[in-house]
């Protein structure tokens, strides 16, 4: 095979992808099952668990978290706190960290974009809708994070946001389909996991997270690219909305992860491996632990917002602050206010602390500058945020406590 050369077809038949979906032969086919029943189960009585308004600021948290532990599998290592402060246009002076800034904020400008219905009828394993989120990261790229280097003959390449590559590639010791090929699998890629219905689609989740990876459609940010297709599709099929993300579950077992996904780039070993070219009991087995992973993380973020042990750390966290003169007294009543009831009119904060209308908005006044509420406007009632600067005693185990 020559490298680098545009636009080569060699022709490659679609059924070399196969199989996209794990078939009703599988071994362990009903226990993949019950574990996509049991997600869905998981995270819709998760979800109910919370206050509109509070999962409204827990997907903000979460936004910077996929993206954080994105990026990681990647080996960027942006911390949490500046890719706060990146959101803030609040950049280093340091050109690498500054440029992993904004390959950060591209991440969550993205994935709320996703979550917002950026792709209103558009599947995200379509190939509009591959190209899009692929487009809307790397438009907002610095210019130096849009070139990489032909591993065969050294010469540095342009990233085009949206546009599929023209050229071979070869990932690890994955020889990617040729250019040529990809208009081909990737119709066949939408085909197939664009119109399937609840359980089947949970299922089908991780075959497309390894199937788009194996097409690599693009010169680079297919690892980003597949993680965000997979968020999309999870919050499509369960409803997630965005407060939980299977990223962090990834990041933390990287090296399975890594190792899983290329066990399915191997061929099918035997009569009893499925009917395709490629090994199902691998995908199967990947399959497994995507579910689990996912599983894990919905169980983690659960007990992280456990109403009493959140109020617990948080109104701790308040007493400290005001022992040390960073917060009017009576802050903590404010912040025990809008846990309860998920938001709170300015009007009613006066009642709350009993101290005064001056004193009260003395507190949401300090509180804001904090960046521990928010609200939409002055007029807008009060809700929680969640600073990723506060995450380490607020929600201990969502990032990393070094900085």
């Amino acid at each position: 095979m020559k490298a680098d050369i545009e636009l080569i077809d060699r022709g490659e038949q679609v059924a070399l992808m196969e199989p996209t979906r794990i078939g009703d032969g599988y071994r362990f086919r009903g226990r993949i099952t019950d574990l996509a029943l049991e997600l869905a189960q998981k995270s819709a009585g998760f979800q109910r668990s919370l206050p509109a308004a509070l999962m409204r600021s827990l997907a903000d948290l979460v936004r910077s978290m996929n993206c954080y532990y994105s990026n990681l599998i990647e080996g960027h290592d942006t911390h949490p706190v500046d890719i706060e402060r990146a959101l803030q246009n609040d950049y280093s002076g340091d050109a690498r960290k500054r440029d992993l800034q904004l390959e950060a904020k591209a991440h969550i400008t993205v994935q709320k974009w996703i979550d917002e219905g950026g792709l209103p009828g558009v599947a995200a394993t379509s190939v509009e809708g591959v190209c899009a989120i692929h487009r809307r990261f790397c438009e907002l790229l610095p210019e130096d994070l849009l070139w990489v280097e032909s591993r065969t003959s050294g010469e540095r390449l342009r990233v085009i946001p949206g546009e599929i590559r023209r050229r071979d590639v070869q990932a690890g010791q994955h020889v990617a389909i040729s250019a040529g090929a990809l208009p081909r699998f990737l119709e066949r890629f939408s085909a197939v996991y664009g119109n399937l219905g609840k359980t089947e689609g949970i299922l089908a989740v991780a075959a497309a997270h390894h199937r788009l990876l194996w097409m690599h459609p693009f010169l680079d940010g297919n690892g980003r690219v597949a993680r965000l297709v997979s968020h999309a599709q999870l919050l499509r099929l369960l409803g997630t909305g965005g407060v939980w993300s299977v990223a962090r579950g990834l990041a933390r077992n990287v090296e399975e992860y890594k190792r899983r996904l290329a066990e399915c780039d191997l061929p099918r070993r035997n009569d009893l491996d499925g009917g395709g070219s490629l090994s199902e009991e691998a995908l199967g087995a990947f399959t497994e632990f995507f579910l689990q992973v996912s599983l894990d993380q919905v169980t983690f973020m659960e007990g992280l917002m456990q109403p009493d042990r959140l109020r617990m750390r948080i109104l701790r966290w308040a007493e400290e602050e005001t022992r040390m003169g960073a917060l009017p007294a009576k802050s903590g009543l404010v912040l025990e206010a809008i846990l309860y009831r998920g938001e709170l009119a300015r009007g009613d904060a006066d009642a709350i602390v009993g101290t005064g209308e001056r004193q009260a908005r003395r507190i949401v006044s300090a509180l804001v500058d904090r960046g521990v509420i928010a609200s939409e406007s002055t007029r807008a009632p009060l809700r929680m945020a969640f600073p990723a600067a506060f995450a380490g005693q607020w929600m201990p185990g969502l990032f990393p406590e070094a900085y």
